[in-house]
This record gives C-alpha cells, structure tokens and sequence, in this order.
C-alpha cells in the first residue's frame, strides 16, 4: 500500500516527490520495541547479577536486591522471547521485506548487493546506487547474525537457568545439551557475559546508523518502527522496489 506524499525541496534547489510505501507490519514493529525494552533491562540486570554494583546497608528491612534483579531479568527474558516469536511469525506470514527472503543472502545477487553496499558506505557517496525500501543486503546479513546471536543468548540463559533445577523443564530443554557442547558452566557463563558487551555495542550502533539514515536520505528509518511507512524517493531506482 502506497500514498504520494508532499514535495519537497532539495538543498541544491531540484524538487523531489515521495511515495509513502508501508513496509513493516504491526508484528514486526511490536517486536522491535519488545525487543528494545527488553534487551535494556536484560544488560542492567545482567551486570548487577555477574558484578553487583549496589549493595544496601543490612536491615531488618532490606529489600532482597539480587532476588528482584534475578526476578527482572528472567521476566526481560520472557518478553524477548515473547518478540522473537512474533519475529518468526513475521518470518512466514509478513510482506516480502519481513520473510526469510529478506534476513538471508540467498543468491549471488545478493552477494554482490553486499560488495557493492560496502563500497558505497567506504566511498562515503550517500546518493549512489543501489537504493533499497527494506534492508539492503548488507543490514539483511548484519541483522540475520545479529538474530542468531540473539538466540544462543537465550539458550545460554535459560542453560543457566536450569541448573537451580536438576531435571526439571530448563534443564531438559537446554542445561542438559548446553553446558558438554560449550565446555562447561564456567564458559557458557563467560560466553553469555561476553555477549552482554556486544549488546552494549550494537544499540548505540544501530541507533546512530539509522538516524544517519534518516539525515541523509529523508526515508522515515525511525518513524518507520512506529506508523510502519517508509519514503521513497521518486527520482531514484530502487533494488527492491
């Protein structure tokens, strides 16, 4: 579904018309914030848990402060894990900038959509081609590692998860194959707060990059999260369009 919207004027005086295409659907969309919400609260608690950082004065009234910041994380974890179903939802049944077809580098076309991103990002020449509505091939690799990664992080966590419990669910469903295939309880704690680090590089990351991308393309990158619409420009040819 698509709508022209309002011409506007570039810097160099040439008008330009946009066509509002709407690309992520509701699913998508509330996945990114559930997954943004929780991945905030997961690196708080996380850090208190593997490194307590505040430690209140003994009282008869003290709170119990690792319990709620365990209670917290593991509640973070079943948000995250609520979004990435409705990611794998969108996998399926979304439009074809949500599908398998848009996370993978399937052909070699995808590949050289991949070479010729980077160039285009090391040239630092914003206005050349390729044009893309979705991701481009290169933020479609990017963000597929990033999905994997995001998953081994839960595992992880409910593998340690499971260890208060002996034979009970988490522990049948990952301690029990986790802990031999990653050497042991020591690397699988180390690995997981090593990941905690790469979190805690990719948000600030990802945010600078898509407001650079709204900066210097006027695409709507970060209200697109929110109505679900991009802008694209008429003038210009899009891969995916």
């Amino acid at each position: 579904m698509s709508s022209v919207a309002q011409v506007r004027p570039e810097a160099h005086g040439v008008e330009r018309g946009f066509t509002r295409v709407y690309i992520w659907h509701w699913p998508v969309r509330l996945f990114h914030w559930a997954m943004f919400a929780s991945v905030i609260v997961l690196s708080i608690t996380g850090l208190y848990i593997g490194r307590p950082y505040l430690i209140l004065a003994p009282r008869s009234t003290t709170p119990f402060l690792m319990g709620w910041m365990r209670f917290l994380h593991f509640v973070a974890a079943g948000v995250l894990v609520g979004a990435l179903m409705l990611r794998l939802y969108a996998l399926f049944w979304g439009d074809r900038h949500e599908r398998w077809g848009s996370l993978l580098p399937w052909g070699k076309q995808d590949w050289i959509g991949i070479w010729r991103m980077m160039k285009k990002y090391a040239r630092f020449d914003w206005w050349s081609g390729p044009h893309y509505i979705g991701h481009d091939p290169l933020k479609q690799l990017s963000f597929t590692t990033f999905y994997v990664f995001l998953l081994f992080m839960v595992i992880s966590g409910f593998a340690m998860y499971g260890e208060a419990n002996p034979g009970g669910f988490w522990w049948s469903v990952a301690t029990r194959w986790m802990m031999p295939l990653m050497g042991g309880n020591q690397m699988v704690r180390l690995l997981h707060h090593l990941g905690l680090w790469l979190f805690a590089a990719f948000v600030p990351l990802h945010v600078y990059l898509v407001l650079r991308s709204d900066v210097l393309y006027d695409r709507g990158a970060v209200s697109s999260m929110i109505s679900g619409n991009k802008f694209k420009h008429e003038h210009l040819d899009y891969e995916d369009a």
